[in-house]
């Protein structure tokens, strides 16, 4: 008859490391794809206004956006008036002109003339800031504005 023998050392066996890169690159990618990157931090209030109209623009990536409204309520140290916010910093009319430079500097040379500007307009804005802003875009030729809505009826704008 087979006699069987107790082990005399309580030894853990090695733990198998192989399949680790594999579990790490899974979580990475994960993580890839269901992450969303913000683009910009709005500091001000941005209602837009209604539409009936409405169009959506084929190529995000061909828009530079040019918020306009009332600082939010984080942001009262800078005012109540209207105020311009060019990617993540509040800015004057005059920064306009190097950042439609600088929009355009980052982007291939055969996509600068489908370039569009963004205008996302806080609904109580004043006029005469747009018009402003408008007199910049074309002193730098930029003559593709898009006014950015919501869809809606027009009568939801009082």
């Amino acid at each position: 008859m087979a006699k069987f023998k107790k082990k005399q050392g309580g030894e853990m066996p090695a733990i198998s490391t192989a399949s680790l890169p594999d579990i790490v690159f899974m979580l990475l990618f994960f993580f890839m794809v269901a992450t969303v990157m913000r683009q910009n931090t709005l500091k001000i209030e941005n209602n837009l206004p209604f539409a009936d109209q409405v169009e959506k623009l084929d190529k995000k990536d061909l828009v530079m956006y040019i918020y306009a409204g009332k600082p939010s309520a984080n942001y009262r140290n800078y005012g109540t008036e209207t105020r311009i916010q060019l990617n993540d910093d509040f800015a004057d009319v005059n920064d306009i002109a190097a950042f439609i430079a600088a929009e355009r500097a980052s982007k291939r040379e055969e996509l600068i003339p489908f370039l569009t500007t963004a205008l996302k307009v806080d609904k109580d804005a004043n006029m005469g800031l747009i018009g402003d802003i408008k007199q910049e875009l074309r002193k730098v030729n930029a003559l593709k504005i898009n006014y950015t809505t919501k869809k809606g009826a027009v009568s939801g704008n009082r």
